[in-house]
């Protein structure tokens, strides 16, 4: 049993400490990435290395739709042993200890340290550089410690987590990928159907599902769609503008995203949502059906208000994620090409 998509980054190849116990539709490990004895990998599960290391323990367990990633210049990601990831979950430039229970929806951001034997209850995002301490459990936005938690209680948490994960899931069934130009990068494992255009240096990477069932789908040139991300269009479409990011596992509907901006890692973007031109949403917020974004801040929060201004640094660090995805887009798609 090998993941569905193994693909090398700089040369380097996954290792994988013994062969893994399950490997689900769509499974994608890249790169760098060093995995423990008994291994399991869900459905449209996305490990990418591209940049820095991923090392996780023996045991580790991720679940469906979940992605582990590192940030590529500067952060690595360390999990240990006997670590239990749910659906939808986020593990993002981090270190996680052992015996730590990550349950569906939960986020967890860049440099942030977790310690032994603890639970992150789900839907909670733990914020960029915060430390929990072993034998908690943490929840909410951001993350707060909540109580002691046993070994029991994680114990059945994990089953819990592990039992719904386990489930049969039902085959996708194939589909004709649009005609690109030959500057987009379509990721192999990335599902698309509809009426979806894709603007020229573009990319949609792995695991994403774009449907749109109604209304079009539009992306913007040099735009980047990351992992595991979900787009529908159930009415009338989704536009999103040119250099514009969009992180991990983000799920949005019939909405309007404008252009140079950054929608953070596990948000969620209610149908009538309106991104202006500009803005910065941050990891784990929510809109409200309608609501506007205006342009020039940071927003965050559920609902999202307005957390800041949109200063030269935040603009010239979203503008270096673009580059840094349209110059991903050109490398995967040679490796992709390559990996037949």
């Amino acid at each position: 049993m090998t993941p569905d998509l193994i693909l090398p980054y700089d040369g380097i190849l996954p290792v994988f400490a013994s062969r893994p116990v399950w490997c689900g539709r769509a499974s994608t490990v890249i790169g760098a990435a060093t995995l423990g004895a008994q291994a399991w990998l869900g459905d449209d599960s996305v490990i990418r290395s591209d940049g820095q290391p991923i090392t996780a323990g023996d045991r580790f367990w991720l679940g469906a739709r979940s992605t582990v990633h590192i940030a590529t210049e500067s952060l690595p990601t360390h999990i240990g042993d006997r670590v239990t990831v749910g659906r939808n979950a986020v593990v993002h430039a981090c270190t996680v200890g052992s015996d730590v229970v990550i349950e569906d929806d939960a986020i967890i951001l860049d440099g942030a340290i977790v310690g032994n034997n603890v639970l992150i209850e789900a839907g909670a995002t733990i914020f960029p550089r915060s430390k929990l301490e072993s034998g908690f459990a943490y929840g909410g936005n951001p993350a707060k410690r909540l109580r002691p938690v046993t070994p029991e209680e994680l114990a059945e948490r994990a089953e819990r987590l592990r039992e719904a994960s386990g489930e049969a899931a039902s085959p996708a069934a194939p589909l004709e990928p649009p005609e690109t130009e030959e500057s987009v990068f379509l990721a192999r494992t990335a599902r698309l159907s509809g009426r979806i255009a894709l603007g020229a240096g573009s990319t949609v990477l792995f695991s994403c599902e774009l449907a749109a069932e109604v209304g079009p789908i539009v992306v913007g040139a040099d735009t980047n769609i990351q992992d595991n991300t979900v787009i529908r269009s159930r009415g009338e479409g989704v536009v999103i503008g040119r250099d514009t990011t969009i992180g991990h596992n983000v799920r949005m509907a019939d909405c309007r995203i404008g252009a140079r901006s950054l929608i953070g890692i596990g948000s969620v973007l209610a149908p009538g949502t309106v991104v202006a031109d500009d803005v910065m949403l941050a990891g784990g917020a929510t809109t409200d059906p309608g609501q506007l974004l205006e342009g020039g801040h940071l927003w965050g929060g559920r609902p999202a208000r307005i957390l800041g201004t949109l200063d030269s640094a935040k603009r010239a660090m979203m503008s270096h994620i673009v580059e840094g995805y349209c110059r991903h887009g050109r490398e995967y798609r040679l490796l992709q090409e390559q990996e037949g």
